[in-house]
């Protein structure tokens, strides 16, 4: 029998001993673009059950938005772009069931896609309660920003730009460290009965290990959340069920198995 993890080249964390991890494929930097054109096909297969989600991803920034303006406090929509990234890879879940669905050719469903999170039940909400333990962290960053924000200067942006400067690289990199936590983590505990701690450690190796096409996925979300900000959040409606059917295939792409996938 051969020893399949001691033998693969690319899982740096198991050879270092620390943990289990699921061994990954080298990406190429076109990889991305073929993720998000699988989506795209995906979207256009499901289109209702694309704007059922899609609601929920508009609705929460907005609503976060309606909490600024009802309190005033304008540095607050830095915290809360990178609360709702934290957010969105938990709310994915019903978004990679119907992906998932479609490549056992099945035919998804509304309550087939809410149930997914279901499926490893334990590991997928202390997957949630870690993203959320990280967002309360990040808030606390954030609000020592503001702290430091002297009330005595006005709202004009050149007095502004420091503290937009700061926020900006302490939440980049923040964003940097969820983003190696969490690329796979999801869709791996989807799939696979494996415990919180190897999907996680799995998403930081697969990461680590393709930097380059990961930045760039990387930068497609990023660019993804801008145009969704700047279209009022209408924009979520239809990107973020792109992204999320996206990073599906990016998974499928990425985590190999050990034995074929063979769907009935």
């Amino acid at each position: 029998m051969s020893h399949h993890f001691d033998e693969e080249p690319h899982n740096a964390i198991t050879d270092s001993g620390i943990a289990r991890v699921i061994p990954c494929k080298e990406l190429e930097m076109g990889d991305p673009i073929k993720w998000l054109a699988l989506g795209l096909r995906d979207l256009l297969k499901a289109p209702l059950l694309t704007i059922f989600f899609g609601v929920f991803f508009a609705a929460i920034p907005w609503f976060i938005t309606y909490l600024v303006a009802m309190t005033g406090w304008h540095l607050v929509i830095l915290p809360a772009m990178v609360c709702f990234m934290l957010i969105g890879p938990f709310l994915a879940a019903g978004l990679y069931d119907i992906s998932w669905e479609f490549e056992k050719g099945h035919k998804p469903s509304i309550w087939h896609a809410i149930k997914a999170v279901k499926r490893n039940a334990v590991n997928e909400w202390g997957f949630g309660i870690m993203l959320m333990v990280l967002m309360i962290f990040w808030l606390r960053v954030a609000s020592m920003i503001h702290a430091l924000y002297p009330s005595y200067m006005g709202n004009d942006l050149e007095e502004l730009i420091p503290f937009l400067v700061l926020g900006t690289i302490v939440g980049a990199i923040f964003t940097g460290i969820v983003f190696l936590l969490s690329a796979f983590t999801q869709p791996i505990l989807m799939e696979r009965r494996v415990d919180l701690g190897t999907a996680v450690l799995t998403s930081v190796n697969a990461v680590w290990l393709n930097k380059g096409p990961m930045f760039v996925w990387a930068m497609i979300i990023f660019t993804t959340v801008v145009i969704g900000f700047l279209t009022g959040f209408i924009g979520f409606i239809l990107l973020m069920p792109l992204i999320g059917y996206a990073t599906w295939h990016g998974y499928i792409d990425t985590i190999e198995t050990k034995i074929e996938r063979k769907y009935e």
